[in-house]
């Protein structure tokens, strides 16, 4: 597991998914099988990987990550660094044989990143990427309410994400500082396209064309060392997309906005026969027949209080961390074989977008997403 000791890469996939499946015994293949992870931590600097494997109770940790992909010992190569550094591991370990799970985005050019689908799939290893969002309780329900057709036809998507990340003046920002470099392969574009590219092609149907505006709205920030330093990437994304089928699809995508929703993402679907809200983990309906009728009247108090015409979805089944749960369906990929359609061909597809959008901001157009 090479760079875990940045922020998702400790929190979420070792501590809240590697640890936490460990502690449950593995995964349960069968009455006699079971998947035992035997992870081994990577990174560059070992007094934090000490530490890390102290608070983990992961023994196993080096700095000398050419030593554990050259171990016939592990099977698996997991890349969680920063996305400039990714290319040349994850080949390295697929030429090792080892088979590769990362996160996304997978590389910064849509060419390096369909290179290493092309690489991987060449080596005969298995690979996957890390597309976490299609594993929340609220997307989730909004896919139970999709495939009972709860919408009638679906017209339009509309996306609400961000929150304010402080700029480390007086309060230290919530975000590592290379998000705002584009020299360190920053920006929100690069970072969210990525995800609204899965969530879309998955639940709604394939982008088929984007219109994005970028922003650098925060001209400066504080890093780590407590340093000013100038932002040179964008902190806010205006995109629309257009479906097959005729959806449209709109995201704001900000690090530059407080929150008066009901949570940090918030997705709003409308069809003819219903619309619904879906936040990380709750998801609100309403439905043709409890739509009420306003009328538009500026001169009068509005008499509808809107809030109260929706009904919350129940929860109908446990819900476990979205990362964990596709750590597991990895594992059982490699082990078992069993389908994992979410592998470097995806990530790849996420990066194009990223791509696309940057591309219409420059040019500030539309611009066609071919299928890959």
């Amino acid at each position: 597991m090479n760079g875990v000791t940045g922020r998702m890469g400790k929190n979420q996939h070792l501590m809240r998914s590697m640890v936490e499946i460990i502690k449950q015994g593995g995964v349960r293949l069968s009455e006699t099988e079971t998947i035992m992870p035997d992870p081994v931590l990577v990174g560059r600097n070992e007094a934090r990987l000490k530490a890390l494997s102290e608070l983990s109770g992961v023994e196993k940790y080096t700095t000398d990550l050419e030593s554990v992909i050259k171990d016939p010992s592990y099977a698996i190569y997991f890349d969680a660094q920063t996305t400039g550094r990714r290319a040349e591991a994850v080949k390295l370990a697929a030429s090792h044989g080892k088979h590769v799970y990362c996160e996304k985005p997978t590389a910064s050019e849509f060419k390096t990143a369909m290179d290493l689908y092309e690489f991987c799939e060449k080596a005969g290893v298995k690979h996957g990427v890390v597309q976490d969002k299609l594993w929340l309780p609220g997307l989730l329900k909004l896919r139970r309410l999709i495939q009972k057709g709860f919408f009638g036809e679906i017209l339009s998507v509309r996306g609400e994400f961000g929150y304010w990340v402080f700029e480390g003046h007086t309060i230290p920002a919530q975000r590592p500082s290379w998000n705002y470099r584009k020299e360190d392969d920053g920006g929100i574009i690069v970072d969210m396209l990525c995800h609204w590219r899965y969530v879309l092609d998955n639940l709604f149907g394939k982008v088929r064309a984007v219109s994005c505006l970028g922003a650098t709205h925060i001209r400066e920030r504080v890093d780590e060392q407590g340093k000013a330093y100038p932002c040179t990437a964008d902190d806010a994304a205006y995109a629309t997309f257009q479906l097959e089928g005729g959806i449209v699809a709109h995201f704001n995508s900000s690090w530059c906005v407080r929150v008066r929703r009901d949570d940090l993402l918030t997705i709003q679907v409308d069809g003819t026969q219903g619309s619904a809200v879906a936040g990380l983990r709750q998801c609100y309906t309403q439905h043709y027949g409890n739509t009420p009728r306003p009328v538009w009247n500026p001169d009068v108090e509005q008499s509808i209080q809107f809030f109260d015409g929706w009904l919350e979805v129940p929860d109908q089944e446990d819900y476990e961390n979205a990362f964990k749960l596709q750590w597991e369906l990895f594992l059982r990929h490699v082990v078992r074989d069993e389908p994992f359609p979410w592998n470097l061909k995806e990530g790849a597809k996420g990066v194009q977008l990223a791509e696309k959008g940057l591309e219409s901001w420059a040019r500030k157009a539309w611009v066609e997403v071919p299928e890959i």
